[in-house]
């Protein structure tokens, strides 16, 4: 399977167009329509229906596997190309946001560093594919437990942080005055849901490990990235929040309840490609990045 192709029929199908795939691949429509019929004769089926465009069924079960395929790919490209790669005088670090812990942000070297926020989900992927030289990802987990990320490519986590977890609630809220919360009691809760900024509502769930689909509502839907509006929302009313507590503190009208079970922990982790065997020591803003966070 050419992966030009797949390429090609990926973006047809995400833009619904041949046309507009052509123009965001700089192709000619030909091009395109003869990629994808070149693709479509590799694998002896139709792979997109044509007035209008969209996935047959085949097509559909190939969309599952390609993101992945195209990844490895980029992935394995960009790793062969650190064989020949000096060490860089600029810094790009890719981090979801409730990632960036004050000792990352001291680590950072004063000039040269680009920092690109990012979905959890996304900062694999960017260091995998040399978006990003390094990555900062969060999640929760149990204590001095890594956490699980998706098999992108080889990588290298490093812990850089284990904060507590704490509930987030209003000030008037019947259970504020608890000195410690279970999960198991929050389950028939009103939450927020802020999937980028805060412990998203499926994670509550797999934790909690009840029946598919049941408990911790959305009350309120946050797609921001800034842990203190989330902070602010439960203050206001707008339901509950589980985050890190140094990040809850200072918010007025907003209480904080150590959560006690299960045993969680947030986790910052480090993510960096691993190097070629033989490579010298990183060097570079990368070198000086994390020699200062190890340090």
């Amino acid at each position: 399977m050419d992966p030009h192709l797949l390429r090609t029929y990926v973006t047809v199908a995400r833009l619904a167009s041949f046309s507009r795939a052509a123009r965001e691949l700089g192709y000619t429509q030909s091009a395109v329509s003869q990629h994808i019929a070149a693709l479509e004769a590799d694998l002896g089926l139709p792979l997109l229906t044509r007035r209008p465009v969209a996935p047959t069924p085949a097509g559909e079960r190939l969309l599952e596997h390609a993101g992945a395929l195209l990844l490895r790919i980029d992935a394995a490209r960009a790793d062969l190309d650190r064989f020949a790669a000096a060490p860089r005088a600029t810094l790009t670090v890719a981090a979801s946001p409730l990632a960036l812990h004050p000792r990352v942000l001291a680590a950072l070297p004063a000039t040269g560093v680009t920092l690109r926020a990012l979905d959890r989900d996304r900062v694999p992927a960017a260091v995998a594919t040399g978006e990003a030289d390094a990555g900062l990802v969060d999640g929760v987990a149990a204590p001095s437990d890594p956490l699980r990320l998706p098999d992108v490519a080889p990588l290298a986590a490093t812990r850089v942080a284990e904060e507590p977890l704490a509930v987030v609630l209003p000030a008037g809220h019947p259970l504020a005055g608890r000195s410690g919360l279970r999960l198991t009691d929050l389950v028939d809760a009103r939450w927020l849901d802020a999937p980028a900024a805060g412990v998203a509502l499926d994670r509550l769930r797999a934790v909690h490990g009840g029946p598919a689909g049941r408990g911790f509502r959305t009350a309120l839907r946050y797609e921001g990235a800034d842990p203190r509006a989330v902070v602010a929302l439960s203050a206001a009313g707008h339901g509950l929040a589980l985050l890190p507590h140094p990040v809850t503190e200072g918010v007025p009208g907003a209480v904080t309840v150590p959560l006690v079970s299960p045993r969680l922990v947030h986790r910052t982790e480090l993510l960096l490609p691993t190097a070629p065997a033989g490579q010298a020591e990183r060097g570079g803003r990368l070198g000086e990045f994390t020699h200062r966070l190890r340090g």
